[in-house]
């Protein structure tokens, strides 16, 4: 992994994270700190999807996560979801967090999948609070994944 501190980027040498410009979301859902990045193929522009990372803990959190990404339709079956959060697990162990929670619904196989690869924990589903499904617009179930970042590092 390369780590470009100055300028926020990550490297495997197959995927990038260039950090994205953004407005803090509601203060009220207690993210704490988002950092967002684009992930885009090595040495590209174009982005093919994108991870977070939100350092605070709250109800929020507890059904939101604190990484959440996605990866565009035509660059899936890559791995690259796995890929980015291997990418900001030292960015996330500086902050100070020895884990972070990953969140999904039940029918998602491919990002359970990314979870299990990452060598996360099934915590177990969930129900979602119908206050929050309506307010955020979520599902009303969440499978809650503990990725334990100290743990032995893997390779990519």
């Amino acid at each position: 992994m390369i780590f470009h501190r100055n300028r926020a980027e990550y490297t495997d040498g197959v995927i990038d994270l260039v950090p994205v410009h953004f407005t803090p979301p509601d203060p009220a859902m207690g993210f704490g700190r988002e950092q967002i990045w684009r992930i885009t193929l090595h040495d590209s522009r174009g982005e093919i999807g994108q991870i977070s990372y939100r350092n605070g803990e709250s109800r929020c959190i507890y059904y939101f996560g604190h990484i959440g990404y996605h990866i565009d339709e035509p660059y899936r079956g890559h791995h690259y979801a796995r890929r980015a959060c291997l990418l900001l697990r030292d960015e996330i162990l500086l902050g100070g967090k020895q884990s972070a929670v990953i969140t999904c619904d039940p029918d998602n196989g491919p990002s359970r999948q990314t979870c299990i690869r990452l060598g996360c924990l099934f915590e177990g589903e969930t129900d979602v609070p119908e206050d929050l499904q309506k307010k955020y617009d979520i599902s009303a179930r969440k499978c809650r994944y503990i990725w334990l970042l100290a743990e032995e590092r893997e390779g990519i």
